[in-house]
């Protein structure tokens, strides 16, 4: 990710609904939400919520996917990854103490495999 594509995409999330439907996305894990679940879980109406969607595709944070009458959003992963990897890129000046909480936030929730490390 480069400086334009992080601006764009916290210019996205700049935006308390926007941030919520992201972090439900994220949430929801890569199935991702119905519109209507994704609007009633963040609290929109649905002509909100395609407002809102239509600024986080555009800045690559989500995406979307017809599963017959119905669309389905989820989280871009690779996206969300590679602002979070443009935020810590230059982190630790020596010092790795510094970005450990970050790191340990991670692991948490998602422990490295041996797929991911090869990617």
């Amino acid at each position: 990710m480069d400086s334009p594509q992080a601006v764009a995409a916290f210019a996205a999330l700049g935006q308390e609904h926007r941030l919520r439907i992201v972090r439900a996305l994220v949430t929801a894990g890569p199935g991702g939400l119905a519109a209507g679940a994704l609007a009633g879980e963040v609290g929109v109406s649905g002509t909100n919520l395609s407002f809102h969607v239509k600024e986080l595709s555009r800045a690559g944070l989500i995406q979307s996917r017809r599963d017959g009458r119905s669309i389905l959003y989820s989280a871009a992963y690779p996206a969300l990854s590679g602002l979070i990897e443009f935020l810590m890129r230059d982190c630790c000046q020596g010092r790795p103490e510094v970005c450990a909480p970050a790191v340990v936030a991670l692991a948490s929730c998602c422990p490295p495999t041996g797929d991911i490390a090869h990617a």
